[in-house]
């Protein structure tokens, strides 16, 4: 069973190692160079030898947000291989006051933001991997190798958990993980190229083992934009989103940075139905925006969406889902409502009642056309009641879940 939490170490230490932090370099001069050689240690991925050094310069600059930023992770990072639990609560505490500080002092990173997401979880560092003994002892002493920066002893480690677990997630995305990492710190292309190669192999048997997970779908991904691969590399950040759309921010961080660095926009359609409705006991009424009165541009067909969404919530929801006891939002209700919108406007369209659809419209029914409907309420639209279907959706449709990114909520040019 994949920890979320304990992954979250490896999900931050990916982050921290290719996201910068972008503030104004610190006016002072002075310990310039052990703050440089700081943040280089930092940068080789040595968290245990960082430390001591980022102490040191915080006190030098102790309102320098890059300093700051990664001292709180570098913090976050040794607490997660702490045993003494005071101890580790103690370190806990001081990474969320440092990394509080930074974002005060201007730093609106994803490391720092995704960093505070974690740290605002219960600890639960001490969780065992594996229930698997060889397992656990060689998952465990891979993480020392490399919280040290030993990314060779810790893909042995690493190799020799998987073999002893092969369903041990971690070990398998680990290992592609500090492949990644020896390939990062070598400005040779050779070299480069064969470790994230050699990374992507490693990242495919960790989805062989749970394709269900976004983690190793956005590592491979970064591996690749590092090639230049970047078409392939999308890809990846796109399977990560599918995976666990709703798995906080980091699911979306691969996305997000790709797309900054490719100067490539990404965003859903507007799409939001202009009329309510408001109950009231068991009296039901709809306020009606009076935009959608206008018969001109198809408005006046969002009365639909209302009347189907109605029809469910006095028993059509009871049909479709025998076994719930109470009636919840459905992602089968959401599509129906505004499926019958879509196909009404198409219906204007084709007949001439209308000659140009309201914006929001015709991308409505251009979703619907293209069969992207689903998958435009599941990413763009999900409440919780929504969000319940996700999963034995994704089951039967994951490629069209990729087609809505790659077709509709990625603008290329």
């Amino acid at each position: 069973m994949f920890n979320s939490t304990l992954s979250s170490k490896r999900i931050l230490l990916a982050v921290g190692f290719i996201l910068a932090v972008v503030v104004v370099a610190p006016a002072q001069t002075q310990n310039a160079e052990e703050r440089q050689h700081a943040i280089d240690v930092y940068e080789s991925q040595n968290m245990v030898a960082a430390l001591p050094l980022l102490e040191k310069v915080a006190q030098a600059y102790p309102n320098d947000p890059v300093v700051l930023s990664r001292l709180g992770f570098v913090l976050y990072a040794n607490s997660l291989d702490e045993k003494d639990a005071s101890r580790r609560q103690q370190m806990r505490q001081r990474s969320l006051a440092l990394l509080r500080k930074s974002q005060s002092l201007g730093d609106d990173s994803p490391l720092t933001r995704i960093t505070l997401e974690a740290l605002s979880r219960p600890d639960a560092s001490q969780v065992p991997f594996s229930k698997i003994q060889a397992a656990e002892a060689a998952i465990r002493e891979g993480e020392t190798a490399f919280m040290h920066g030993d990314m060779d002893k810790a893909i042995a480690a690493y190799k020799r958990a998987l073999d002893a677990d092969p369903n041990l997630y971690d070990a398998a995305l680990y290992a592609g993980d500090s492949e990644f990492k020896k390939a990062m710190n070598s400005t040779d292309p050779q070299f480069r190229n064969t470790h994230f190669d050699a990374a992507g192999v490693w990242f495919g048997k960790a989805i062989a083992i749970n394709p269900d997970i976004e983690t190793a779908y956005r590592y491979w991904g970064d591996a690749l934009d590092a090639q230049g691969k970047t078409n392939e590399a999308l890809g990846k950040f796109v399977d990560a989103i599918v995976a666990q759309p709703y798995s906080g921010q980091r699911a979306y961080v691969g996305l997000m940075q790709w797309s900054q660095r490719h100067n490539i926009q990404v965003g859903h359609p507007h799409i939001e139905p202009p009329n309510s409705m408001t109950q009231q006991g068991d009296k039901t009424t709809l306020n009606v925006d009076p935009r959608t009165l206008n018969s001109n541009d198809g408005s006046n067909e969002w009365l639909l969406y209302n009347l189907t969404r109605l029809t469910w919530q006095q028993g059509e929801f009871t049909k479709n889902y025998p076994n719930e006891q109470a009636y919840r939002h459905s992602l089968k209700e959401e599509t129906a409502a505004l499926r019958m919108v879509a196909e009404a406007c198409a219906k204007d369209m084709k007949s001439g009642k209308v000659k140009t659809l309201e914006s929001s419209l015709d991308s409505l029914v251009k979703l619907n056309d293209a069969g992207l409907l689903e998958a435009f309420i599941l990413f763009a639209r999900p409440d919780q009641g929504i969000a319940h279907d996700y999963a034995a959706y994704r089951a039967a449709n994951r490629e069209k879940l990729r087609r809505y990114w790659l077709e509709v909520a990625i603008i290329k040019g």
